[in-house]
């Protein structure tokens, strides 16, 4: 379980420039953020202000020019690469886009090797699948889901590692409102009853309802834009 008084994660003053030359821009501008355990914050903002940058950077993705960036403790921006990928692997969740799950794979199965790679063999997967209502597909191939499915077997996969921080990339892009509404109050239920700290990058904005924090990306530079509930 997951400690209340250590940020989950902690940008502070973060640089990112991408290109070379003259075409090299600032991606992240003196970036700041913290989400604690058990919040769910939100990222809004056009196409191009930085927002997937800052989930690369969150993630340990990729590394600040510039600025510090702490992972429930640990400065990540410090490790080398290989002790970089083990940490993302016992300590980071991801979800996608649409789930990106492997087509050959059962539900059952894109659990069961998400453990091993973290170095878990022994996933349960009846209660994950469970806990986002899938435990009656869990034989089921991503080609038989639907796109409301494969994201709960996706947010499923990235609990698997029982993350401190879990990162979400447009999660509602190819959902209908009430599927986008169902995914994103899931999200919520895992962030405030999993002690999970959730950040969201959508350009949904009919699901930032659920979300506890909002933050605006423009230019690449992050600001408060609203407080909810």
């Amino acid at each position: 379980m997951n400690d209340h008084t250590t940020p989950s994660l902690e940008i502070t003053d973060v640089v990112l420039e991408l290109g070379d030359g003259e075409s090299r821009v600032r991606a992240l501008d003196e970036v700041s953020l913290t989400v604690m355990p058990g919040e769910f914050a939100a990222i809004v903002g056009p196409s191009g202000s930085g927002k997937s940058s800052l989930l690369a950077i969150a993630g340990a993705m990729a590394r600040p020019d510039r600025g510090t960036v702490h992972v429930h403790g640990t400065d990540v921006s410090k490790l080398s690469k290989s002790a970089t990928t083990r940490f993302r692997l016992r300590n980071i969740g991801f979800v996608f886009q649409s789930g990106n799950l492997i087509p050959s794979l059962t539900a059952a199965d894109q659990l069961r090797l998400a453990g091993r790679l973290a170095g878990d063999r022994h996933v349960d997967v009846e209660t994950l699948l469970g806990s986002v209502g899938m435990a009656h597909r869990a034989k089921h191939r991503p080609g038989q889901l639907s796109g409301g499915e494969r994201q709960r077997v996706g947010i499923a996969r990235a609990l698997v590692n029982t993350p401190s921080l879990l990162l979400v990339d447009e999660p509602t892009a190819a959902l209908d409102r009430r599927r986008s509404h169902e995914v994103v109050a899931l999200l919520a239920d895992r962030a405030h009853n999993a002690n999970v700290a959730v950040v969201m990058v959508t350009h949904d904005r009919d699901v930032l309802e659920h979300c506890d924090r909002i933050f605006e990306m423009v230019d690449g530079r992050l600001s408060v834009h609203a407080l909810v509930n």
